[in-house]
């Protein structure tokens, strides 16, 4: 409980937030041109789209929170599906992406109600819908677009990036295949896999963890027996909702300063790059990609940006509208949250 505790600490959204300026601050520095800033031109049609992008981050929370009700049978009200969301949000957002909040968010679920068993087969059951949604949609996106949902090749890195994609998708896809079967053919699978791993010696210290894992999943398969298609297809028809929601920001937040300067094709690629581009941010040390995101913003979009000078404080602001605000609206949740799932202890008079 106390570790719960400390990792939805206020305190630390000040490491991300400087991560994520830090960054921003030097690629600025370094590559310093005062035309950087002169896009911003804020009139009626700029405020209209900026507002849209806004309004996916709403469709992408709105689905995520449909999705946990589906998947926990309706037994959460909106607003607990509210605070279970955006609290795991700012979990993850204040925690290494290759890490995530997936432990805080289970803790969550289960100081709503949610048993123990059931919270942990929600929560992993959402996971797993998230990569499959992420291993089905690139393939069919490199068949339209082909390689040009990677960065094009005259960026720094160009060829590293492709491969660390490749390295990530296939880690994703074995993980997801291992996950799928464990969960719906055999439970036990990734248990015998992930002891025979973990005796390795350097990663023996883990072993426990990994127990814990496998333990987890072989309650989530057994919680998923009998569900039906209509719950599954209406779980992922939210994810799909909920990730083009979130990628769709991108695209209006464009639209707000250069909105005659893309076509459909556009539009429709700077959809699938930022797909192939999330793969880096799933396997980011810092904590919700701070940085990274930054970095990687310019050198997967950037010749899509009428001028390059520009892609730092779009950067910037697409971090403002995509990542910041859950750090804010965690703090903002939590005292209130920790007083109604850890109620005072009642005090008792003495008797003399």
């Amino acid at each position: 409980m106390a570790d719960i505790r400390k990792s939805l600490s206020p305190g630390r959204i000040i490491y991300p937030i400087l991560i994520g300026l830090g960054a921003a601050s030097w690629m600025l520095y370094r590559n310093f041109d005062p035309e950087a800033f002169s896009f911003f031109n804020w009139t009626a049609a700029s405020f209209f789209w900026l507002g849209i992008a806004l309004l996916m981050m709403g469709v992408r929370d709105l689905a995520y929170m449909y999705r946990v009700k589906v998947l926990t049978d309706g037994e959460l009200s909106w607003r607990q599906a509210f605070d279970v969301i955006m609290l795991w949000e700012f979990s993850s957002a204040i925690s290494p992406s290759v890490v995530g909040g997936t432990g805080p968010a289970i803790f969550m679920l289960y100081k709503e109600g949610i048993n123990s068993g059931k919270s942990t087969a929600v929560i992993l059951t959402a996971i797993f819908l998230d990569e499959v949604f992420f291993i089905v949609t690139i393939p069919l996106l490199y068949l339209v677009f082909g390689n040009h949902i990677f960065p094009p090749e005259g960026v720094n890195y160009a060829q590293s990036l492709r491969v660390a994609l490749f390295i990530g998708y296939g880690v994703i896809l074995l993980y997801t295949l291992a996950l799928a079967y464990t969960l719906f053919f055999n439970p036990y699978f990734f248990k015998w896999l992930l002891s025979f791993i973990f005796l390795l010696p350097f990663l023996r210290r883990f072993r426990m963890r990994a127990r814990k894992l496998s333990n987890q999943l072989i309650i989530t398969s057994y919680a998923l027996k009998g569900k039906t298609f209509k719950y599954w297809g209406k779980a992922f028809m939210a994810t799909v909702i909920s990730w083009t929601g979130r990628y769709w920001v991108v695209n209006f937040m464009f639209m707000a300063f250069f909105f005659s300067e893309l076509n459909l094709f556009d539009h429709l690629l700077i959809y699938a790059r930022q797909l192939t581009m999330w793969i880096i941010l799933l396997v980011s040390p810092t904590p919700g990609g701070s940085g990274v995101a930054e970095f990687i913003f310019s050198d997967f979009l950037g010749d899509l940006i009428p001028n390059i000078v520009w892609a730092v404080p779009l950067a910037l602001l697409w971090r403002l509208i995509t990542y910041y605000p859950y750090l804010f609206i965690g703090v903002f949740l939590i005292p209130g949250w920790v007083k109604k799932v850890f109620p005072p202890a009642p005090k008792y008079k003495v008797i003399k």
